[in-house]
């Protein structure tokens, strides 16, 4: 049986996609002491509406299409100083999970958890205690217990690793394709299968992984 808060949670709720605001909407409308004082679909509003309705708990989509939510979590937490933030997401790399726990974020849940999921982190949050889905702990701990596999840019194969270096480094597909000796399509492929596995919804977040991720790719 979940835990009744002492008193309202003013929750902000900040993801592009409208039937997934409406969805979780619907859903913290169910709990009587949660209140959804805001939605915002990407970064600037949410930073807009952060500092108008001052929220105990952000609900913050990782991806958002003017900057990241990794990128505007810690200038929400200055704007309104004691605010958690719990992240949302398709995906659980490891990676950006503890990038968003380096960051502050109050918690880590992944869209296709169960609903309760999300009151959980909510509940957690206001107690001030961090929350991350089980399968976002179960692959962050597999490591650790030496029975994982490798994950993000190490999970890659040595072509792949290979491209990403070139991508950050400013090459095109073209410009690949000739350095390597392939063919564009081959190269494309492989931006297409790094994408999904790097959980990047975006061609421009793919550069910038590989351009921050140069030393590693070396």
């Amino acid at each position: 049986m979940s835990t009744v808060l002492k008193s309202h949670v003013r929750v902000l709720i900040v993801d592009d996609h409208t039937l997934v605001r409406a969805g979780i909407t619907r859903l913290l409308q169910a709990l009587p002491d949660v209140d959804v004082v805001a939605e915002a679909s990407d970064a600037q509003q949410a930073l807009d509406l952060a500092i108008i309705h001052r929220p105990d708990i952000i609900l913050l989509d990782l991806s958002l299409p003017d900057r990241s939510g990794l990128e505007v979590l810690q200038p929400l937490k200055e704007a309104v100083p004691g605010v958690k933030v719990v992240i949302m997401s398709m995906h659980n790399d490891p990676g950006q999970v503890r990038s968003a726990l380096d960051r502050g974020c109050a918690g880590f849940v992944v869209k296709e958890a169960a609903p309760m999921e999300l009151e959980l982190a909510i509940r957690s949050a206001v107690a001030g205690q961090v929350f991350l889905s089980p399968q976002v702990s179960a692959k962050m701990l597999a490591p650790l217990l030496g029975n994982g596999k490798p994950t993000g840019i190490a999970a890659l194969s040595p072509r792949q690793r290979q491209i990403l270096r070139k991508l950050g480094g400013g090459m095109s597909s073209k410009e690949i394709a000739a350095h390597l000796g392939i063919s564009v399509k081959t190269v494309e492929t492989h931006r297409a299968r790094m994408m999904e596995s790097l959980g990047c919804r975006r061609a421009n977040d793919l550069l910038l992984l590989a351009a921050r991720h140069q030393s590693d790719l070396a």
